[in-house]
C-alpha cells in the first residue's frame, strides 16, 4: 500500500501536522481531502469503480476521482494532478463546497476527512490508471439517485454523503438549461 502522507487538520481545516496515509485512517484522525464530479455534456456524472488493490473501498462505484492533497501542496493543483493520475484527463475544476465527515469504512480504518468538492465537465477521451480504478461510466442523475437508494452498498461513503450537495448544484446548472 503506497502510504504517502497527509495533511492533518483540525475543525477549521487548518494543518497541524502529517502522517502517513495509513496510519492516520488506522487512527481516524481529521484530514484534508478531496473530492472531483464530473459531468459530461448531457449532464450525466462520470463514476470510477475503485481498484481491486486499494485498502478500503475496494471496488465500490464513487465519484470521478477522490484523493489527498500532499503536504505543502494547494487542494487545487493536487485535484487536478490527481483526476490526470487516475483518470487520464484534465479539465477546469471548480470548487463548489466543502463537508466533513467521520466513518467507520472496510478493515478496521476510519475516514474523518474535512473533503473539498470539485465540479467539471468533460467528454474527451478518458484512460483509466488501472492501479486506481477498475472501470467507470456515465450515469444520468435519476439513474443514480435511484441506485443509490436501492443498493447503497455498491457506493463508497462519502460519495453517498456528498450526493445530495451535489445533486443541488446539478439542479441549478443542467436542469435549468
Amino acid at each position: 500500500m503506497d502510504d504517502a502522507e497527509v495533511i492533518l487538520v483540525n475543525e477549521r481545516d487548518e494543518e497541524i501536522g502529517v502522517m502517513g496515509k495509513l496510519e492516520v485512517h488506522q487512527k481516524g484522525l481529521r484530514h484534508r481531502a478531496f473530492s472531483i464530479f464530473i459531468f459530461d455534456e448531457k449532464g450525466r456524472m462520470l463514476l470510477q469503480q475503485r481498484s481491486a488493490k486499494k485498502y478500503h473501498g475496494a471496488l465500490l462505484w464513487t465519484n470521478s476521482c477522490c484523493s489527498h492533497p500532499r503536504p505543502s501542496e494547494k487542494i487545487e493543483h493536487a485535484a487536478i494532478r490527481r483526476l490526470e493520475e487516475e483518470m487520464g484527463f484534465t479539465t477546469p475544476l471548480e470548487k463548489i463546497f466543502v463537508f466533513e465527515y467521520h466513518s467507520p469504512v472496510e478493515n478496521n480504518l476510519i475516514e474523518n476527512e474535512i473533503d473539498h468538492v470539485f465540479i467539471g465537465q468533460y467528454s474527451g477521451e478518458i484512460s483509466i490508471n488501472k492501479n486506481e480504478v477498475a472501470a467507470y461510466t456515465f450515469k444520468s442523475m435519476a439513474e443514480l439517485k435511484e441506485q443509490i437508494i436501492q443498493k447503497p452498498q455498491i457506493f463508497t461513503t462519502w460519495f453517498k454523503i456528498a450526493f445530495e450537495q451535489v445533486e443541488q448544484w446539478w439542479l441549478n446548472h443542467y436542469k435549468a438549461s
